[in-house]
């Protein structure tokens, strides 16, 4: 499966301990992440994560065309949620699109490791029945 994993300055190093923690289930699947994430995560964990461009400088955008495309199959999206931070518009675009093409996304630890434990028991397999379904004719 396709995993994106992507985090704010503030979440970066939780969301390195999540991938320290379940690496033997992330190491299962195609890791791709924005740039920053990506490198910071990498180094510390050894995973192999495809690095897209930094988040605000493109990386978010190559990942929502990925969601439009149908290519991801969940998203880890740790993000700073204080109240001085209001959404910006790449989190509603990721959001927004998740919810469009039914990926699961998860925007905090709690979420984020029932995913993964999902994961890892083969819930999200209909991910792939659907990519390999006929496609209507319009």
């Amino acid at each position: 499966m396709q995993i994106v994993i992507i985090a704010q300055d503030e979440k970066k190093e939780l969301m390195t301990e999540f991938c320290i923690a379940y690496y033997g289930t992330l190491s299962k699947h195609q890791l791709c992440s924005t740039g920053t994430t990506g490198k910071i995560i990498a180094e510390a964990t050894g995973l192999e994560i495809e690095q897209l461009l930094p988040g605000e400088g493109g990386g978010v955008q190559q990942i929502a065309s990925r969601i439009s495309y149908n290519e991801v199959d969940a998203v880890f999206f740790f993000r700073n949620s204080s109240l001085e931070n209001s959404f910006s518009e790449f989190d509603l675009t990721l959001l927004r699109l998740c919810d469009t093409y039914n990926v699961p996304i998860a925007t905090n630890i709690a979420t984020a490791e029932a995913l993964v434990l999902a994961l890892d028991r083969g819930d999200l397999d209909w991910r792939k029945n659907m990519k390999n379904a006929p496609k209507a004719e319009a």
